[in-house]
């Protein structure tokens, strides 16, 4: 029975045993394997970088850039501005998000009955 030992690469060691005509096929599609792999550098590095995913607080930013909390904002319709823009995230998280902002100083909370606003 034929048999074939190949080294890769990496230093692995692959046997293969088997009838000539299974043994020359797997060693064919072993060496095009490898002419696939052994593309140069350049080719290889013009994928493009996976989109990272939005965050709460990237979200919340753009909305104070864009002038969203000119006027008090409760924080019902802050949830309700990132659900129109598709981002659904529940007000408990977003309340520590929106402390946080007011004590970076970006932000502004104002009692307004037992309901706080936030202003920018």
């Amino acid at each position: 029975m034929p048999r074939a030992v190949i080294t890769t690469p990496s230093g692995a060691t692959v046997a293969i045993e088997g009838t000539q005509s299974e043994v020359t096929a797997l060693l064919g599609l072993f060496e095009q394997g490898e002419r696939k792999t052994s593309s140069p550098p350049e080719a290889r590095s013009t994928r493009l970088a996976p989109k990272s995913r939005p965050t709460p607080m990237g979200l919340l930013a753009e909305l104070i850039g864009s002038g969203f909390f000119s006027t008090p904002k409760e924080l019902g319709s802050v949830r309700q501005a990132l659900e129109e823009q598709g981002h659904f995230y529940p007000v408990t998280t977003l309340s520590p998000l929106m402390l946080r902002l007011v004590r970076r100083k970006e932000l502004r909370r104002l009692k307004d009955g037992k309901r706080w606003t936030y202003v920018g």
